[in-house]
């Protein structure tokens, strides 16, 4: 038998899952662009999730890459999504299940994926959103645009109590001014009454509508001028360079160009089924008639706001999609052209009335499946993979241990939960024979495979949709026997041992 010996500090080195010395040829090393997109569900191109959808820049990037066609987030809400993106754990995991979890705070001991990166060498910077709240020391620099609802601050949301008396009626009316006195709005721009709690700032924020701006004045727009000129800087070190966009989270504002080509009398509404709560148990329905996330279905049916709302959901997302144009261009003008892995992926997804339901956190495939594609550095193309796609179950938990094994970091001592995605960079037709886990409130969870979504609800009841021959989930056959096999098998999944909530109460608005 061999026997290995190591030093003390080699072992503590190891453990501690930090560089034992300064690495090697660190300009061989790719940089990392990493591009987060808040609430994007699969309305792209490369997905062909919406017909009417434009983003030829987002579509061009992924054909030099690989698409993950049957991609999912580990939780369907923004800071658990992102929590477990950043440490690699799923919430189960590390605890963070809510939009009022601290990571930092939940789970100390986890190593944040720029914190590896920057231990390995790696000038980290971020821009927007990306570990959902502001987080200045995670990063050797970073932006964030102080207009987070951009045209309008976050404090411009907020009624006077003059107006407040407004909010629940049919007529609401907020009004603010736009462009530094410029002129005056009236929000909301849909008319419609908020479906929140009467104390709920956020309710304000399930409105769209086109705004008159220029780009410069839209918070993403500042986002990709600062990582512009982040990636403009001369260093021997790589780069790990996080670029968060807010749209197209809620409210669906955007400026005007980008409705034109979006007319409302001409969209196509999401496919849906009047009756497709009827065998959905008492949690699922209650869940997706529930309001907190965005509002009630049958307020924007109701106000007459459908066709509108998706209209603007595609602007906000043509919009983003300039926005990303623009950043692609100025790397592919640098000198990282090359040498430059680009991860395009969205938090989770998000509902247009599927279900009855506007918003996410739910078990459906519309909120946990997103988009996905990885392109290796150009440098590569003999290794990797390009213009292709795979249609096996992966999780956006894979993507720490994706970067750490393409760029030669060591992975923390803390443990990933995910699995790389270099194999199927390397080989996107490989069949894995995978299901991958999303968690919301903390106890209930959806699991997919590449045929069937498996929901289970903590108090028990369940749901199973084939994919095959139902792709919108309108049936739900968890009744069936001859499906028992199929449960048991993804039921397997689900932890026995999840960590708790520590929140008093799963708060949803972001």
């Amino acid at each position: 038998m061999n026997h290995i010996t190591m030093s003390w500090p080699a072992i503590f080195l190891l453990l501690a899952g930090l560089p034992s010395a300064s690495p090697a040829a660190a300009d061989d090393r790719p940089n990392v662009l990493f591009i987060a997109i808040d609430d994007l569900n699969d309305w792209v191109g490369f997905l062909k999730g919406h017909p009417q959808t434009r983003t030829p820049n987002m579509d061009r990037i992924a054909a030099r890459g690989v698409v993950f066609t049957n991609a999912h987030c580990a939780a369907p809400l923004c800071v658990p999504s992102r929590a477990a993106v950043f440490s690699g754990r799923q919430p189960f995991r590390s605890g963070v299940y809510d939009n009022d979890d601290d990571i930092r705070r939940i789970s100390p001991h986890l190593i944040l994926l720029p914190t590896q990166f920057k231990a390995h060498g790696y000038r980290t910077y971020g821009a927007g959103k990306l570990l959902h709240r502001h987080r200045p020391d995670l990063f050797d620099d970073s932006f964030r645009p102080e207009q987070r609802w951009s045209p309008f601050t976050q404090e411009q949301v907020a009624y006077t109590p003059a107006e407040f008396p407004s909010k629940g009626t049919g007529n609401p009316q907020h009004i603010v001014d736009m462009g530094a006195g410029r002129h005056r709005v009236i929000l909301p721009l849909n008319r419609m009454p908020s479906d929140q709690r009467a104390n709920t700032p956020g309710g304000e924020r399930f409105d769209w509508g086109p705004v008159d701006v220029p780009d410069e004045a839209m918070g993403d727009t500042q986002i990709v001028d600062w990582a512009i000129g982040k990636m403009a800087e001369k260093s021997d070190a790589p780069f790990f360079l996080g670029v968060g966009f807010y749209r197209p989270h809620i409210p669906l504002f955007a400026p005007a160009r980008y409705f034109a080509p979006f007319p409302v009398d001409s969209i196509l509404l999401p496919d849906v089924k009047d009756d497709d709560l009827n065998d959905v148990g008492a949690t699922g329905r209650t869940i997706a008639l529930d309001p907190e996330t965005a509002g009630l279905h049958a307020t924007v049916v109701r106000y007459r706001q459908w066709k509108a709302a998706v209209a603007a959901y595609l602007a906000c997302v043509h919009f983003v999609d300039a926005q990303i144009g623009r950043l692609i261009a100025a790397l592919e003008a640098s000198t990282h052209a090359a040498d430059t892995v680009i991860v395009l992926w969205g938090d989770h997804g998000w509902h247009l009335g599927e279900k009855q339901h506007w918003g996410k956190w739910t078990g459906w495939e519309r909120a946990n499946h997103v988009p996905l594609a990885i392109i290796p550095p150009a440098r590569d193309r003999a290794t990797f993979a390009g213009g292709a796609s795979s249609e096996q179950p992966v999780s956006l938990i894979d993507l720490y241990p994706t970067l750490v094994e393409l760029c030669g970091v060591t992975p923390p001592a803390t443990g990933l939960d995910g699995r790389s995605l270099v194999p199927l960079l390397r080989e996107p037709r490989s069949v894995t024979g995978r299901a991958v886990i999303s968690t919301f409130y903390g106890e209930h969870f959806s699991v997919r495979d590449e045929r069937w979504r498996y929901v289970r609800y903590g108090e028990g009841s369940e749901e199973l949709y084939d994919h095959q021959t139902d792709p919108h989930e309108f049936t739900n056959v968890a009744g069936e026997p001859e499906r028992f096999e199929i449960k048991k098998r993804l039921a397997a999944m689900i932890p026995s041992d999840p960590v708790v909530a520590k929140s008093a109460s799963l708060r949803k608005e972001d």
